[in-house]
């Protein structure tokens, strides 16, 4: 039974860590790129 509970912490890291670099990748493509571009300017804009 410890086995299988490390094995089972095991894939719980490597899954996270692929999660991470694939949000991270979604992140920083040049898909999205000019939607964050203009979200981050939104504090700047002035209100009607």
């Amino acid at each position: 039974m410890r086995q299988v509970g490390e094995i089972l912490g095991s894939v719980w890291v490597i899954g996270s860590i692929v999660i991470f670099v694939g949000i991270v990748a979604w992140a920083w493509s040049a898909r999205n790129r000019r939607r964050f571009e203009q979200d981050a300017r939104i504090p700047f804009k002035e209100k009607d």
